[in-house]
């Protein structure tokens, strides 16, 4: 009798289990407007060094190589201060409002730029994007992972880098007909969007909980998954989680649940950078004019950009499909084939001299000039499957699975960790590119980069574990009981949500 009852309980609930999304592609859409102005604002020295460089520059802003040299790299510097000031703010002001504080360095980073009378503008305004940029990177990946469900969960993990990418492509796009200040004034845009839109949108449910705001937790998970959804399963394998987690000491940090999966972020975060990809990215166009490649510079970063957007679309729809380490294998491959491609052609061994006799100089010399036309494309077709490559894995997916397997005790704090190592990094590389560029040419960066990408490959065979249809719940008991790092599909310990 107890059973007939039981079930007859809980079939209505079923029934009324239906999730609607589009409250949550509207707040996560809010969100990723920081990540467009993070891509927009990281590759803005590509079409404006040309012009800052030239001899036609104006003279209080004519940049000479250092120069040029800091304001490519100063804005990883600031994204490093921005990511250390997110890893207070994640956990003082919450997620939502760290997102909307960004909007300040921002604004006034581009403020600077835009109306630039000398160096230092140009620099200090540089910088405060730089800061806005490590605010958003440490802060919205893990707004996105808590308030969607496991069954999006990837896909919309990715779209902060397909937002980022979009914007990289709006500045290279805007770059071809608009003047570089006016390319600052146009990056004020969405910042002040994000701050209007994510004043409409719910604080993360997973912090309202852990701050003992049951209600307020209920009202704003019923806020994202409709009317219809019961909330108490998800409420409660989420209260459960915080429940078994205590505060940090020093001690504990030394236990698996904690540095390992610190540990896995922090290395995924140094490789991502250590494959070159945002010297790459802020040097694009200068990049291509040493490359000789026969198409204009402009142009060239405007292919690249139009791919880096078509690949990571790709990697969105294959995220919950193929698995994560799947896409990080297929990415690691195609940016070593390419680095290796660009290391070979970037050698400055001479080429032998063609002996072309008298009667066919004419058919030689088409021959030749055909040839040198041709390889004139490796560079960029290089490049592009470079790009293709990151964004397909090594760009969302780091960003995803740093946001997954971080503990929920230590996600805001270890996620600014995070952040910081990575644009400190990016700011060493970047800095030392140009003087690498100048001393031995692309030969010697490229041939970094390359070794790089093996260490990528094995990274992610021995460490990275596969969180594909896995609640954050089930990834956190994964690390917490210290197994293997193949999760096991029925664990009869792990708590579903």
């Amino acid at each position: 009798m107890f059973q007939v009852l039981f079930c007859s309980d809980i079939v209505p609930d079923f029934k009324k289990n239906e999730r609607n999304n589009s409250r949550l592609y509207l707040a996560v859409f809010s969100a990723v407007l920081g990540n467009f102005n993070f891509g927009y604002s990281l590759v803005y020295p590509s079409p404006v060094l040309p012009k800052l460089t030239s001899p036609d520059a104006d003279p209080r802003l004519r940049l000479d190589p250092n120069q040029a040299a800091w304001f490519g790299s100063i804005y990883s510097l600031g994204a490093a201060a921005g990511g250390l000031g997110a890893m207070l703010l994640n956990d003082l002001i919450g997620r939502k409002m760290s997102i909307m504080m960004s909007a300040v360095p921002s604004t006034a980073g581009y403020t600077l730029m835009g109306g630039a009378v000398n160096l230092s503008m140009l620099h200090g305004g540089r910088f405060l994007t730089g800061v806005a940029g490590g605010m958003t990177a440490a802060s919205i990946p893990v707004y996105i992972s808590e308030i969607s469900h496991k069954k999006v969960r990837g896909a919309l993990g990715s779209c902060p880098q397909i937002t980022a990418v979009f914007g990289t492509l709006t500045l290279y796009a805007l770059g071809l007909v608009v003047p570089w200040r006016w390319l600052a004034v146009a990056g004020c845009v969405p910042a002040v969007l994000m701050v209007v839109l994510l004043v409409f949108m719910p604080s993360s449910p997973r912090r309202l909980l852990s701050l003992g705001q049951e209600q307020k937790a209920e009202k704003a998970l019923r806020w994202l998954r409709g009317a219809k959804y019961n909330t108490s399963i998800e409420l409660n394998a989420i209260q459960h989680s915080i429940n078994t987690q205590v505060k940090i000491t020093l001690a504990q940090l030394a236990t698996p649940i904690y540095y390992r999966p610190i540990l896995i972020s922090v290395g995924m975060r140094f490789l991502q950078q250590m494959t070159g990809i945002t010297p790459i990215l802020v040097y694009l166009e200068p990049i291509f004019a040493k490359s000789s490649v026969s198409l204009e510079p402009r142009y060239d970063a405007a292919i690249v950009g139009a791919v880096r957007l078509l690949s990571v679309a790709v990697a969105a729809s294959l995220m919950d499909k193929a698995g994560r380490k799947a896409l990080l294998y297929t990415s690691s491959m195609l940016m070593f084939l390419s680095s290796l491609t660009l290391t070979m052609i970037s050698h400055t061994t001479p080429c032998p001299a063609v002996n072309v006799t008298a009667p066919n100089s004419e058919l030689g010399n088409a021959l030749q000039a055909s040839q040198e036309t041709a390889l004139s494309f490796v560079p960029l077709i290089s490049t592009v499957v470079f790009i293709f490559g990151y964004a397909m894995g090594w760009g969302p997916i780091t960003w995803l699975l740093m946001s997954e397997v971080l503990p929920l005790v230590a996600r805001g704090v270890a996620s600014g960790l995070c952040v910081t190592v990575s644009w400190v990094t990016a700011f060493v590389l970047t800095h030392a590119f140009t003087l690498l560029v100048d001393a031995y040419g692309l030969y010697v960066p490229y041939l970094m980069f390359t070794v790089v990408c093996v260490f990528c490959l094995l990274f992610n065979a021995v460490c990275i574990p596969e969180t594909r249809k896995r609640s954050l719940e089930e990834i956190e008991n994964y690390f917490r009981t210290g197994r293997t790092f193949t999760i096991r599909q029925n664990h009869p310990s792990v708590v579903s949500s």
